[in-house]
């Protein structure tokens, strides 16, 4: 393991993705909206309402508990009403589409290597996880039996920022009692691994996506490693750290 003692691990893309396949529909989206009547108005139209949802969310920086989340997302699905007005979707479906995509803790899917990995991980390193998320994401890992194996979880919306801001680096070193040469940071996106590096955090992307050549080079020119799934980072991590 050598220097390093903790991992602070991203979640979205790293460890898990959305049911949907979609971030912005939780699971029963399609069961509570018709699907046929969302389909026929304009994508330009539907996404315009989506970026005006998304961008209210995004402007609420501090949402420190469930019940506040769930207050903000109904606002949110309130401007999908307001902006589409051809779903007709009234204050039970608001409720509904509310509940689904707060409180519905199977509305993200954990990648296969998730579930041989992590329990691995947790026996030789502590781990912080560390995601641009909000409170009801604990929920998740609690339903999907991986809660226990964090000594520590920094949500941005506990916060106020997101990374790559420092303040979230540094509240999971905190969390976890190490320096930041005794961690080291996984996440998908390089820019957040390389707001880690100003702080001395060695951090690897971990993009499950196929790679072009040219997107392997940036990474390496900026000093990160790059792995495709948690069976590469862990072989990583015994070689390199």
């Amino acid at each position: 393991m050598g220097n390093i003692k903790g991992l602070l691990i991203d979640s979205g893309r790293v460890l898990n993705f959305a049911a949907t396949g979609d971030w912005s529909y939780s699971p029963n989206f399609f069961e509570i909206v018709n699907k046929d009547k969302f389909n026929n108005i304009s994508k330009d139209k539907r996404d315009e309402a989506f970026r005006k949802a998304w961008s209210y969310i995004n402007n609420i920086l501090l949402i420190q508990t469930v019940e506040e989340e769930w207050k903000h997302f109904l606002e949110f699905f309130i401007i999908i009403k307001n902006e589409l007005p051809e779903l007709k979707i009234d204050d039970e479906k608001l409720k509904l589409l509310t509940d689904d995509f707060v409180l519905n803790y199977d509305k993200y899917i954990f990648f296969k290597d998730v579930f041989e990995v992590l329990p691995r991980l947790n026996q030789n390193y502590k781990l912080c996880l560390i995601s641009d998320a909000w409170p009801s994401l604990r929920n998740v890992y609690k339903k999907a039996g991986f809660y226990d194996y964090f000594d520590a979880i920094i949500i941005s919306s506990e916060i106020g920022v997101t990374k790559p801001d420092e303040k979230m680096y540094k509240a999971a070193i905190k969390s976890l009692h190490l320096t930041s040469s005794e961690v080291l940071f996984i996440d998908d996106n390089p820019k957040n691994c390389k707001g880690a590096l100003t702080l001395g955090i060695k951090s690897i992307v971990l993009n499950r996506n196929t790679l072009s050549r040219s997107y392997i080079k940036y990474i390496k020119k900026s000093n990160l490693h790059v792995v495709k799934d948690m069976y590469k980072l862990e072989k990583l991590l015994l070689k390199e750290f």
